[in-house]
């Protein structure tokens, strides 16, 4: 037996939805696994959590990092443990009846979060990194 539990309400069989799954800038290779043109460009898990638990799902997040996710970056770190069914074995909501399903909803939602709608310019900090680099490679001589 593969699994400790047999029991879907059990937190060890909730789904795993890492935020890799729903990033239009992912490739399918690098982990995406919806289409692009219904994906999100670098949703967090964060994002996804407030998504499901809006819906009414029963989420948890870990501090897990997808094993393609190549940047160890905080933003990038995460995944999210959903309940997809009851422990009779019914579906905790309709809507919902697989992994994708739910991944789709996630990356068609998220888009419309408050903290999206709002983001205006957030540039600035990818350049001041650009220069500090530049910086440390004068000290080398």
């Amino acid at each position: 037996m593969a699994h400790l539990t047999e029991n879907p309400a059990d937190k060890e069989r909730f789904i795993c939805v890492y935020p890799v799954y729903i990033n239009s800038k992912k490739t399918l290779a690098e982990g995406r696994r919806i289409p692009s043109e219904k994906a999100v460009e670098n949703p967090s898990c964060a994002e996804i959590r407030d998504v499901l638990t809006a819906a009414g799902m029963n989420v948890y997040v870990e501090n897990k990092m997808h094993p393609r996710e190549w940047n160890r970056d905080v933003q990038f770190r995460g995944r999210v443990r959903v309940q997809l069914k009851q422990a009779d074995g019914s579906l905790c909501q309709d809507k919902f009846t697989s992994r994708k399903a739910v991944m789709i909803y996630v990356a068609e939602m998220i888009p419309k979060l408050k903290t999206r709608t709002q983001k205006s310019g957030g540039g600035d900090t990818s350049s001041q990194q650009g220069e500090g680099g530049k910086k440390s490679k004068k000290k080398k001589k």
